[in-house]
């Protein structure tokens, strides 16, 4: 054989094996967090009490006359300016009470995830309003065939354990529109645990006989949701949103799960001092608490308190900044203190390229993130410009980035065996090297993660393979997938009957 045609044949094996996948996955989504705790014991009490001060003292402005009714009659009691104020006890009460843990259903039911307790899920999130396009490599506007595309390309990937909807389909004008062919995506190209929003109250319902169609028959998902609401009910600072919490009603009545998300931004919304932010951010996402259990006790909601940092001398978002990365960790680290189930935000790159800021701000803010604890991190997938933009390749590298942390929160297992007293004294005895023993064996595949876009090669090798970068890489694998994955989830009759009853624009 030719030396070139041996090194093609090589080159071959060696994709071959990277390919092939692990006998055990040594880390697989679902992992312990909360071995992070940038706050001691005595800061989150006393970050706890003056959000109850807050509550207490200032409570919430803009109270829908509805939600007026059910907070007073679960014991707020009428403040300055109409506003509405919970005394300590109501809030405390509402804590003891609430949803501790809850299933996200997947319509497969092996995809579903359970939310609560300490572990940690990586899913997606964000409304981004352009696309990074994979052929050109510059933005432009989202799409609905970019919501389709994405949809599909996660469906595939291991470690996006729940997908919301990444991107906003702006060639869809129209309201309605807009959130029937959201849903119709996420039901069309995935059986994952699914998550939307719903921009009007009225547009609840329709979409839920949707569901019914894809769950078997009217009242049929309200049985096993396999999708869950995200909603923004409070206006930073310290006031709900009508509309918003027109939308918890509805979600309420037809049994949708939520995330009830605090958006809070340091500095312009929320106080610049990052304790002073996380007081103000606790009390607002416990008044969404609090609000979903007047109107439902222990109705599932995650508490989403999500810190989010601007750049104070431009009043540009800095997804990417250690501020955020801090901010995310410590707050998931007081809701699971509050023993509630925690979402929180990062990944949320500012970067524009797949490039080492991209990396570098991912990597911080998402390690950080699981390793307090979060039980659902969401933004951390496929999110670039600061959550304006959505990346195929972003998807594809994020996937394998989150193997690695999931690895990290593993951690250790230390036990006799892989202690390894006799496999060191054959070793030492016998050939002087572990190579090839039944111990290397044995941790070889249960210990040790192998990725597959990573580029491990010394630098002679990867020059002759093309030297190729990481986006490069990213974008063959996201090509590939949407070539050749094409799920049918929808059986005809199912998709005949969605169309016959709804606008469907693709």
């Amino acid at each position: 054989m030719s030396s070139e045609g041996g090194k093609r044949s090589g080159r071959r094996a060696r994709h071959a094996q990277r390919a092939a996948k692990p006998v055990v996955d040594p880390c697989p989504p679902g992992q312990k967090g909360g071995t992070f705790h940038p706050l001691t014991p005595s800061e989150i009490a006393q970050i706890y009490d003056t959000a109850l001060r807050l509550l207490e003292t200032l409570g919430m402005g803009n109270v829908p006359d509805r939600l007026a009714a059910d907070l007073q009659a679960a014991g707020a009691q009428p403040g300055q300016q109409d506003r509405l104020v919970f005394p300590r006890e109501m809030v405390e009460r509402t804590i003891q009470s609430a949803a501790k843990t809850f299933t996200f259903h997947g319509r497969d039911e092996t995809r579903d995830i359970q939310v609560g307790g300490d572990r940690v899920f990586f899913g997606t999130g964000g409304a981004a309003v352009q696309t990074l396009d994979i052929d050109s490599g510059l933005y432009r506007p989202s799409t609905l065939v970019d919501l389709h595309d994405f949809t599909r390309l996660q469906d595939t990937l291991p470690n996006v354990s729940w997908f919301t909807r990444c991107c906003v389909a702006t060639d869809v004008p129209e309201v309605r529109d807009l959130d029937v062919n959201t849903a119709y995506a996420l039901v069309r190209n995935t059986t994952k645990p699914v998550a939307t929003s719903f921009t009007l109250a009225e547009n609840v319902a329709p979409i839920v006989e949707m569901l019914d169609i894809v769950a078997g028959g009217p009242g049929e998902f309200a049985k096993r949701p396999f999708l869950k609401a995200h909603i923004s009910p409070v206006i930073s600072p310290l006031r709900y949103g009508e509309d918003a919490v027109d939308v918890v009603y509805e979600c309420v009545a037809h049994n949708i799960p939520m995330s009830c998300i605090t958006a809070a931004q340091a500095g312009a919304t929320a106080p610049a001092t990052l304790a002073g932010f996380l007081a103000q951010s606790l009390a607002e996402t416990l008044a969404s608490l609090v609000m979903v259990n007047a109107i439902q006790p222990g109705f599932p909601m995650v508490f989403s308190n999500w810190p989010f940092i601007v750049d104070l001398r431009t009043g540009s978002f800095a997804g990417g900044s250690g501020e955020t990365a801090i901010l995310n960790a410590a707050s998931a680290q007081i809701t699971n203190w509050l023993g509630l189930p925690s979402g929180v935000a990062a990944s949320m790159t500012d970067a524009k390229a797949i490039d080492a800021q991209y990396g570098a701000e991912k990597g911080i803010t998402s390690l950080a993130a699981a390793l307090a604890g979060g039980n659902l991190i969401y933004e951390s997938s496929g999110m670039t410009a600061s959550l304006l933009g959505a990346s195929f390749e972003a998807f594809v590298l994020d996937d394998e980035m989150h193997s690695h942390t999931y690895r990290a929160l593993r951690g250790i297992e230390v036990t006799e065996e892989n202690l390894g007293f006799d496999a060191i004294c054959q070793s030492v005895l016998g050939d002087g090297h572990f190579l090839g023993s039944a111990h290397t064996y044995a941790a070889m595949e249960r210990d040790y993660f192998y990725p597959t876009l990573a580029d491990r090669n010394e630098p002679r090798t990867w020059q002759e393979e093309g030297a190729t970068d990481a986006w490069s890489a990213a974008r063959e694998k996201a090509k590939e997938v949407l070539a050749t994955h094409h799920p049918k989830y929808l059986t005809d009759a199912q998709d005949a009957e969605i169309r016959r009853r709804f606008r469907i624009l693709i």
